[in-house]
Parts: C-alpha cells; sequence; structure tokens
C-alpha cells in the first residue's frame, strides 16, 4: 500500500482531539490510562504537551505513540510503518462519500479523486446488505456521461487506447510482481485518468471510455487490496469502479466489478451480500456482452451458495457458468480483463465450491480436471492462485485420510509460495498447517511444519 501522505490543513491529533469531543487535558488523561494499562508506566499529561505535538513539530516517545495509537485501535506495526503524525489517519476514516455520493459523472469524479489517501485499519467491511442492494439498483439506473465544453485541454482516441494499452499491461503485472507494487501503479492510472476528466474537452464516446478505464483501474486497485489483506480499502475501490462504470455506461465492466466484489464478500463471511451483487449483475445478462463475465458470475455465485451451504444452488451455478464457457471465443476476442477464464479456472472453482459442501473426492475430481482438459488452468501465470487451490487440494486429501497426498501437495506450496506477496497464498499455507497439525505426531507431517514455520 501507499505512503500516507499528509494532505488536511489541520494535524491529524487535533482532529483527533475535536472529534472526540474532549479538551487538550482530557484526551491526555486518556493517553495516560491507556499508556498505564499497557504497562508503560506512569505519563505526564500536562495541556502543553499537545500543543508541542500538533503545533511545534514535537513527536511524542515510542510508548506515547503505541499508547495513542493502542487508544485508536491502529496496530503497532502501522505507528512503525507510517510514522508520526501519519498513522493517526488511520483513525480518521471517513466512508460516506463512498455510500451517499450520487451516481452522477460528477459524483464518481469525486470518488475516483478520493484515491490514495489512508489504508485501512478495520477488519470489517464498509458496506450493510442493504447498502449493497441499493448500490446494485442505482447502477442499473445511473445515467452515463455526457460530453464537456469550454475546456482547453482536448483528448481522444489515442489517449483513451493508450489507457487501455497501460491497464492491460498492469493485469499481467499484477500475475508477474504481485499485488502490492501493482496497487501504487493503479492509485497513478486512476489520478492520471481523473485529471484529464475533471480538466479536459471529449466527446460523450471518449468520455465513456475514461470513465470504463477509470472503473478498470479502480477495479485492479480494489484486487491488489483484497489480495493484501486491506478488505475496506478493496470495497471502497469496488464501489467507486461501479460507480464509474455506471458512468461509461459498461453494464458488462460493471459485472466483472460485481464479480470481483462479491469474491470480498462471500470470502470474508458474508454470502448472502455476495448473492445480492450476482444477482444484481445477472439481471443485466441481456446487455453483458462476454461469455466469460457471464461465466465468472455464475462460478462466484457457486462460491457463495456453497459457503452459505446451499448444494442444490452451487451446482445448479457450477452448471450455468460452464455453459456460458462452452459459448466463449478466444481470450482475444473476449473482454481483455478476463484473459485467465479458462475451462481449468472453471474446474478449480468447482473443486473449491466441492471442498467447502465437505465433498472432497468430487474436489479431488475437479482439481485433476483442471490441469488435464485441453483449455487447462495455467500454473506458470497464476502463482497465487496456484497456491490457493494448492492448500485447497490438501485439504482434500486429509479429509480422506491420504496423508502422503497432503505432504506432497504441501511440498508443492512451499516450492510455489517462495517470493509471492499474497496475504491470500500465506493464509492458504497456514490453513494446511492448520489442517496436518492434528498428523503431528507423524514424523514427516513433523518434518513439514517444522520447514513452513
Amino acid at each position: 500500500m501507499p505512503v500516507l501522505t499528509t494532505t488536511a490543513h489541520h494535524h491529524p491529533l487535533a482532529l483527533l482531539i475535536a472529534r472526540s469531543g474532549l479538551t487538550a487535558g482530557a484526551y491526555l488523561h486518556k493517553v495516560a490510562e491507556r499508556h498505564r494499562a499497557l504497562g508503560f508506566g506512569t505519563m505526564a499529561c500536562r495541556r502543553e504537551k499537545a500543543t508541542r505535538w500538533t503545533r511545534d513539530g514535537v513527536t511524542p516517545d515510542r510508548t506515547t505513540l503505541l499508547a495513542i495509537a493502542s487508544l485508536h485501535h491502529i496496530r503497532p506495526a502501522d505507528v512503525h510503518r507510517y510514522g508520526w503524525p501519519d498513522f493517526l489517519r488511520l483513525a480518521l476514516d471517513d466512508d460516506r462519500p463512498y455510500l451517499e455520493s450520487p451516481w452522477t459523472a460528477a459524483g464518481t469524479v469525486t470518488l475516483l479523486t478520493e484515491v490514495g489517501g489512508p489504508v485501512d485499519r478495520r477488519g470489517f467491511l464498509i458496506a450493510s446488505s442493504s447498502t449493497l442492494a441499493a448500490a446494485v439498483a442505482q447502477w442499473t439506473t445511473a445515467e452515463p456521461a455526457l460530453a464537456t465544453t469550454g475546456r482547453h485541454r482536448r483528448v481522444g482516441h489515442e489517449a483513451a487506447n493508450l489507457f487501455d494499452t497501460r491497464l492491460n499491461a498492469l493485469r499481467r503485472l499484477d500475475d508477474e510482481v504481485g499485488a502490492h507494487h501493482v496497487y501504487d501503479a493503479a492509485l497513478v492510472e486512476i489520478r492520471l485518468i481523473t485529471d484529464l476528466l475533471n480538466h479536459a474537452y471529449y466527446t460523450e464516446n471518449i468520455g465513456r471510455r475514461l470513465f470504463s478505464a477509470a472503473a478498470e483501474a479502480a477495479r485492479i486497485a480494489g484486487w491488489c487490496a483484497y489480495d493484501t489483506g486491506h478488505h475496506h480499502t478493496a470495497e471502497r475501490h469496488f464501489i467507486t469502479s461501479l460507480r464509474a462504470t455506471a458512468s461509461a455506461g459498461d453494464t458488462t465492466r460493471g459485472a466483472i466489478t460485481l464479480a470481483f466484489w462479491s469474491n470480498l464478500r462471500y470470502s470474508t463471511g458474508d454470502p448472502q451480500g455476495a448473492l445480492h451483487l450476482i444477482d444484481g449483475a445477472l439481471a443485466t445478462r441481456h446487455t453483458i456482452h462476454s461469455p466469460r463475465a457471464l461465466a465468472l458470475l455464475h462460478a462466484r455465485a457457486a462460491r457463495a451458495h456453497s459457503t452459505a451451504g446451499d448444494h442444490r444452488n452451487a451446482w445448479q451455478q457450477i452448471d450455468a457458468a460452464f455453459t456460458a464457457y462452452a459459448h466463449a471465443d478466444t481470450p482475444e476476442a473476449d473482454i481483455s480483463s478476463l484473459y485467465w477464464i479458462t475451462h481449468g479456472e472453471l474446474h478449480q472453482v468447482a473443486a473449491s465450491t466441492a471442498l467447502t459442501l465437505k465433498t472432497p473426492k468430487k474436489a479431488l475430481t475437479h482439481f485433476d480436471a483442471a490441469f488435464t482438459h485441453h483449455d487447462p488452468y495455467d500454473l506458470e501465470r497464476e502463482l497465487r492462485g496456484t497456491v490457493i487451490y494448492q492448500g485447497r487440494r490438501t485439504e482434500a486429501h486429509i479429509a480422506l485420510g491420504d496423508i502422503d497426498a497432503a505432504l506432497d501437495t504441501g511440498h508443492q506450496i512451499l516450492t510455489t509460495i517462495d517470493g509471492i506477496d499474497s496475504a491470500r497464498s500465506t493464509a492458504a499455507l497456514h490453513q494446511v498447517r492448520d489442517h496436518l497439525n492434528p498428523h503431528q505426531h507423524i514424523p514427516a507431517v513433523a518434518d513439514f511444519l517444522q520447514l513452513s514455520a
């Protein structure tokens, strides 16, 4: 994630004190109480301390920084990462613009301008189920952007083409270098596009292409934030992306954003929220021009239903995903962001669905088919996904009592994961260790647990 920047006119500590409704002295007493509760001893709390910190450029000592951070539920690691006073901005999140901005081109630009602000400190998501349903309803009725007039700087097809090229490169870079670096690059793209939306003259057609490019850049940023474990930030980007697709009048790209957003929701324990998003996207299926996009939506619906324990609907959606994909042309003839959707990918989703529904033998059948099909899952390109699916294969083997096969796959994970920067991949390895831990009396398992520690 990017380095936080100080953009407010007021010191963040002054803002926090003002929002708390306390005097500076009363706030310092709370810090002193937290300082003592953390085992750091007594802290003097004279009012002039706050003045020195907020006006004179004085940095509190380390234990005081940790006490302030603890008071606002900020992790100690973030105190070190962002430094004083920028780590305090993690306590100043305000999600209202993302949830309340009008569904207009101007409202979209407002959100695009917000990107690159504070990284989330919270584990929960910002949208309730009712908010998800309302967002999808507004997406389907929002008016696309119109042409601009009265501006001196003009942009045309060449600029739009260049953004498409750069975004395609970003998607491939995500495969190669990981989400952490690509996130920063996606923010740069959003800022460049937003500058043109704010200040350039363009036709209605070019305006729609620019908003579509902004939507894709925001979707990439959302995916990267999700992959690095920043779920709150990811949801902000997905909301922004969906609004930008509405301004672009680009239903297909909006459906893809909803598919990625649904992944975040069911993966964090909200399958019903995920289904709100998928159902809204599928309601517009007559305007979705990509069979791969439809296949992806059905695949995400299957995972959401499996997370909810719904066998019948999960397998109906798997069948629908394969049926939709049967109409797909070559990746070059489809929407460029879905190059990774293959028959093998859908088998991986089917395998994951089976595993979640506690049918491990069926899961292994689909895991095998992912690589034996003539349109297989790409092991070389999808390293992070490979680790995640290998972790699930390991779980299936353990469920069937085949510890040797589980260990073989576990060692493949250790080989694959080296150098991968992904919170999801790391979590997959931890889950493998958790599943193997009850079998640590077996020497080979004990060796693996020690090697992977």
